[in-house]
């Protein structure tokens, strides 16, 4: 008498296995430093076989790099009706993402050479970086105002604080971003634009 094949649970082992080694590896980057973190200790700490995570993801750095993708940031907060404060608000966020536990390891490993050959890593970070800088500018725009490119927050904004903290510079904290959006509005960008 045949048979009927089992349904498959939604999500599955392999769902649950996933969301083991997420977190596994999120908690051990927020405990350690991330560069003396190996598959085994991720392994461990996930109730799985290190032969899973090798089958799987095969380095440690694919690993990071997907988790990366997978953590995103925070949704921003709503517009508080004024640009300056918006973008305080986008920088300080920004940098509270890249110096959460991990968040370097996880930004360097998306964008690495070595497990990003078509570089779709770069795209994915640039991506998340411009749409919140689109929800902020879509906003101004909305009160009629005239902000600055995108490019040019990217160039001002963005920019430093990645190279800050990718380089360990001292001193990059939230006043450090909020002097950022500071000296773009003290530059020649605003004098020809309606400001708050």
């Amino acid at each position: 008498m045949p048979t009927e094949p089992l349904a498959k649970r939604p999500g599955g082992r392999s769902a649950r296995v996933q969301a083991a080694v997420y977190q596994a590896l999120t908690d051990l980057a927020g405990e350690r430093d991330v560069t003396r973190l190996t598959i085994p200790a991720v392994a461990e700490r996930a109730g799985v076989n290190p032969t899973t995570i090798y089958r799987r993801w095969g380095t440690l750095q694919a690993l990071l790099a997907e988790v990366a993708v997978a953590r995103g940031t925070d949704a921003p907060p709503s517009s508080s009706g004024d640009l300056r404060t918006d973008l305080e608000a986008y920088a300080v966020r920004t940098l509270a993402d890249l110096t959460r536990p991990g968040g370097i390891a996880f930004f360097r490993a998306e964008v690495s050479p070595d497990i990003d050959e078509r570089r779709s890593g770069l795209r994915e970070c640039l991506q998340r970086a411009t749409a919140g800088l689109d929800m902020v500018l879509e906003a101004s725009r909305g009160r009629g105002e005239t902000p600055p490119p995108a490019e040019r927050l990217l160039d001002q904004i963005v920019a430093p604080l990645y190279f800050r903290v990718v380089f360990s510079v001292p001193d990059t904290d939230e006043a450090y971003a909020r002097a950022l959006v500071a000296d773009l509005f003290s530059g020649t960008w605003h004098s020809a634009v309606e400001l708050h």
